[in-house]
This record gives structure tokens, sequence and C-alpha cells, in this order.
């Protein structure tokens, strides 16, 4: 039988790091008619990031290579592994010639529901969405949102104004999503950025969790898919809002769980798909 071991996640330090997050390369540029050569730039690092779990392989995740234990913790939760950060007794980061190896140790009951999960989808000849066997499998069971945090429209705006001075990768690399929680008075209090939008969700609501925080909206540079509003019902956050569009499942989905999901969040705009209580103009 496993046991606990006494080590818990520790949110004082820093989130697991692994080799650099950009280099340089050389360039061929090309620019109003004129070639420039031997010209440097910054490229985001991607990196095969292996969720391991009780010593089974579970998934590779190809991320940018920090905050990994925000991303451990986030995905985790927002992939139903795992209820609450206390499932989660240790996380630590094994490199690997591939990559890295990110070895999670869970109690029985969460393993053995992820085991479950595990052989529903094996031999699978369904649809394939997301590695699922059928549309059963993609909609697990979520609960209701119950956050009610309301949010004026200038709140929002003050946020979107300073989302592009906190996406610091993003400015050295041009490649990085982000994603960022904000308080009702819009100020910016987290952000975490990745190659992937999921990825840069699933890190910073793994921060959320680590560090308590609660009665804020979630800030996102991508669209607002199905996939990023079920990882949202899951840290039970009630305001998604998106600088891009919205998909239909995404909306039908917030509809049916309570959040408020709005879609082109720009300058002077923004569509409020469910839930518009939330938002006062």
């Amino acid at each position: 039988m496993y046991h606990a071991p006494q080590r818990q996640i520790d949110p004082s330090k820093q989130s697991l790091t692994h080799g650099a997050v950009s280099r340089t390369h050389e360039r061929l540029g090309y620019h109003d008619g004129q070639v420039f050569l031997h010209e440097m730039d910054e490229l985001a690092v991607e990196t095969a990031i292996a969720l391991v779990y009780n010593g089974i392989a579970h998934t590779v995740q190809m991320c940018s290579a920090q905050d990994l234990e925000d991303f451990a913790l986030g995905f985790s939760l927002t992939e139903g592994i795992v209820d609450k950060v206390s499932d989660i007794y240790t996380i630590e980061l094994v490199p690997s010639c591939h990559g890295v190896e990110l070895h999670i140790e869970l109690p029985n009951r969460c393993f053995e529901r992820l085991k479950r999960a595990r052989r529903a989808l094996a031999g699978r000849t369904g649809c394939g969405i997301c590695g699922a066997q059928s549309l059963e499998h993609v909609t697990r069971e979520l609960s209701i949102v119950e956050d009610t945090t309301q949010f004026s429209y200038h709140a929002v705006e003050k946020a979107l104004g300073a989302f592009h001075d906190h996406q610091v990768l993003n400015q050295q690399t041009g490649s990085m999503h982000g994603a960022a929680y904000l308080n009702a008075e819009g100020d910016i209090v987290a952000i975490r950025e990745d190659l992937g939008r999921h990825n840069a969700l699933d890190k910073l609501i793994g921060h959320c969790l680590k560090n308590k925080l609660s009665g804020g909206a979630i800030l996102v540079s991508s669209r607002a898919s199905f996939e990023m509003v079920q990882k949202v019902i899951a840290a039970n956050v009630g305001t998604l809002l998106a600088i891009s569009g919205a998909t239909s499942l995404g909306v039908e989905l917030a509809e049916q769980h309570n959040v408020t999901l709005a879609g082109y969040c720009r300058a002077g705009r923004m569509n409020v798909y469910s839930h518009a209580n939330r938002i006062k103009f």
C-alpha cells in the first residue's frame, strides 16, 4: 500500500524550472526589399514534459520548461486526476535525455481513478477528440461554479491595458500564450506563459490553487474553446475573458456551469456570451 510522504507542496518556493526558456538563433531577415544577414532572434525553447503518476507515465506535453510545479498542479486538477491540491503529495523533476519527467505522487484513491480512466480509453475506436473515446468521455461531470464575483468594465479594461506588459516571455520571443488572474479591481495578480494555451492556463490555475487565490477572473491571450472553459470550471473560476473568440461548445459549457464567458476582449469592446450579470457596464 502507498503511504503519503511527509514532504508537502510548499507555496513559498519558486515553481520548478528546467533549463532555458528561450535561446538566440541566427537568422536571415527580409524587410521592405532588403536582406539582412547574421541577425539574431530570440526563440522560445520547447521541451517534452512527461507527467508520471505513482511511477506510471500518463502523458507527454510539449511545454515551456518553467513553472513546472504549477503546471503539474493545474493539469492534475483540470484533467480530473485530483480534486484538490492536498491530493498531490510530492512533485519531483527528473531530467532525461529527451526532456523532463515530472514524478507526481498521489493517494490510492486518485491513482485508482486515473487507472480506471486509462482502461476506459484503451483500444478506442471512437472520435478521438483529445484522446477520448466519445463525447461522453470528453464532457466529464463538472460542478456548477459557485463564484459570484462581479467586475466593472473599467476593471476589465484596466487588466487588458496591462496584459501586454506582463507577458515578458512573449515580448522576448513573440510565440508565447499568456493566462492572467485579475482581482475585482482589475489588477493582474498572477500571470503564466507557455507555448501552448492550455499549458499556460494549467500553470496559472496551479499557481492559484497553490496560493489559495479566489474571487478573480482569468484573462487568456487565445480563444475560449471547450477545453479552456472546462479547465476554468474545474478551478471554480466564474469569469473567463478571451482576447480572441469563443467556440460554440465553449459557450454551451459556460452557460451550463454558470461561467461568464467573454470573447474579443480588447480596448473599447468585448462580446459577453453567457451569464453577463458578472460584468457591469
